[in-house]
This record gives C-alpha cells, sequence and structure tokens, in this order.
C-alpha cells in the first residue's frame, strides 16, 4: 500500500480528481502511478518518458495526453470549493475504514450531505450494514426489509444500500423513521437522482446522512456502473444483507462481493413458492447466515454495546 502520509493531499487533491476522471485509469492502475511518481501532481506533469515506465500501452499514454490538452484540474476542482460536493480521497482520514482495506477501493468518492465533516467522520467509524435486495418486492419482503432495518438502526447500525426501486428504498425508508444514519451509494454523479422517484428519499438521506459516488458529478446511471458501485457496498460494510431477490441479480453479486472481502453474508428465508426467495435460499445453502431478527446480525459481529443500546 502506497504511504498517503507522504502526500500532502490539500495540494494533490485536484489532481487526483482529474485522473478519476480520466477514463481508463482505476484505483489499481492509480497507485501504480502513485508509486512511480509519488504525487498525482507530477504524475499529472509528467512527462511521456516517464509515461513509458508505467508500461500502459501506447493508446492509453496517446489518450491521455490529449485528455490533459484539454482538461485544467485547477479549474475544474473550483467547482467544488463553494458547492455541496466533496471529493473524498484514499489519502484522507475521513475516508471509510473497511473500505480502505479491499484491493480496489475509490481514490475518489464524491460526498453530498448536509451533515459537516466531524460527523461524517463520525458517521463511517460506526459499524455498517449492507442490505440489498430485489427492485420488484413482494408484500413480504417490504415487510421484513422494514423490521430487520428498522431493529438494527435501534441497535445503532448504519445501514448501507443503493438507493434503488424496492429493497434498497424501503431500507433507506425504514432508517429515516427510526432516525439513524444511512448511505447511499450511488451508480451514476452524486448531482443525479436516480430513480428519479425517490426525490423526496435523497433529500431526507442528505440529511440523515450521506449521498456517495466513485463517478464524478453528471455522470449518468448507465448500467456499466452498477457492479462498481455495488462493490462499495458490500466493501464499506460489516455485512451484506439480501431479504429478497432473484437466483441472478445485483443484490447477489453484492452479496459474493461482500464474502470475498471477507465480510459475512446474510439472507432472510422466503415463502418457497416465491421466485425471489430463491436468491436468499441459494446464500443459505452456501453458507450465508439465516436470519429472522436483528440478533441474528449482531451476535455475528458482537456489537454488545450496540445491543445494549436498543435495549435498553
Amino acid at each position: 500500500m502506497f504511504d498517503f502520509k507522504k502526500i500532502n493531499i490539500d495540494k494533490d487533491r485536484p489532481y487526483w480528481v482529474a485522473f478519476n476522471t480520466f477514463q481508463g485509469i482505476g484505483p489499481i492502475r492509480f497507485l501504480a502511478i502513485l508509486k512511480i511518481f509519488g504525487s498525482a501532481e507530477a504524475a499529472w506533469q509528467g512527462s511521456r518518458q516517464e509515461w513509458k515506465s508505467l508500461n500502459l500501452g501506447n493508446r492509453l499514454e496517446e489518450r491521455f495526453f490529449e485528455y490533459r490538452q484539454s482538461f485544467d484540474p485547477l479549474v475544474y476542482f473550483n467547482l467544488f470549493n463553494s458547492g455541496p460536493i466533496w471529493p473524498l480521497t484514499l489519502a484522507d482520514k475521513e475516508y471509510p475504514p473497511l473500505l480502505r482495506e479491499i484491493d480496489s477501493s475509490p481514490f475518489v468518492l464524491y460526498i453530498k450531505s448536509d451533515l459537516n465533516k466531524v460527523k461524517l467522520k463520525t458517521l463511517f467509524s460506526f459499524p455498517s450494514l449492507a442490505v440489498v435486495g430485489t427492485r420488484k418486492m413482494t408484500g413480504y419482503g417490504r415487510q421484513v426489509t422494514k423490521q430487520l432495518v428498522q431493529e438494527l438502526v435501534q441497535a445503532g447500525l448504519v445501514i448501507v444500500s443503493g438507493m434503488a426501486r424496492g429493497v434498497d428504498s424501503v431500507a433507506h425508508q425504514a432508517v429515516l423513521e427510526r432516525g439513524g444514519k444511512t448511505v447511499a451509494v450511488l451508480g451514476c454523479g452524486v448531482d443525479i437522482i436516480y430513480p428519479p422517484e425517490n426525490r423526496k428519499l435523497y433529500q431526507s438521506i442528505l440529511k440523515n446522512g450521506l449521498v456517495m459516488s466513485e463517478f464524478p458529478p453528471g455522470t449518468l446511471p448507465l448500467p456499466g456502473n452498477f457492479p462498481s458501485r455495488n462493490r462499495i457496498i458490500a466493501g464499506m460494510s460489516l455485512g451484506t444483507l439480501v431479504s429478497e431477490g432473484a437466483r441472478k441479480s445485483g443484490s447477489l453479486i453484492t452479496a459474493s462481493l461482500a464474502a470475498g472481502f471477507g465480510r459475512e453474508v446474510f439472507a432472510v428465508p422466503g415463502p418457497i413458492n416465491s421466485g425471489l426467495s430463491v436468491g436468499p435460499m441459494f446464500l443459505i445453502k452456501n453458507g450465508a447466515k439465516l436470519v429472522s431478527k436483528a440478533e441474528d446480525i449482531l451476535e455475528e459481529f458482537s456489537l454488545d454495546h450496540f445491543r445494549n443500546k436498543r435495549d435498553n
């Protein structure tokens, strides 16, 4: 891992953001670039000969140098100085600690929230659980998602989800009804409300938590963005709970990512004649913990002080 203490991130931040806007350099490549150049600013201003040492290929190098001619990092970064969106980097102490542990940690996260930075840092220090599931939920799925989420919020957990239709939206709303904290991870820019009918939910989340994305503001919700979004949801959470979903679905991708990160996977059993019970049943058969109450989750994390908070 690169030693981020060597970087003056306040000076270097505009160049981290600049690299994030350039398609073709993801988290792993960016860290390799940092190791060679020592800072994002030095890399951005590096010569063609220095870039040759990265062995990224002529095509990517040529695209970068063309992009560099037309993009001014300082001018672009000024757009964030007076706005509600803040680019959080891997070099910042406030960066979500669990997300930092995965191999593909986003090197920039765009954060939008009405909370100040002190409260944001506190929010990231609390244990969090991802809650995901189908967009076309049943009445049963709605009921169990709301019940479990509200019990978990009462125990002090932060709930992370993707603000999608169905389970995600119900999970966020259940948190807000109990006055808890929630994080919505988007597959588009944080300035874009998707789906559009979630405008009111989006605004409520900003007041009681935050919206985040690794995609620059203005990025549209393209299908290819959502697997990347799912890895953030799984990566920043102690575990992932799937309340309802089909066998092949984004929620099972998130659960698979969570297992790959060494995190816990939980699933809610459902009616055997429901196609949306197939996903959770598959997970349970393959090692996920069956969940019927919040205690089933809390005991896996040994969160005694959070359990006491709920009971009191």
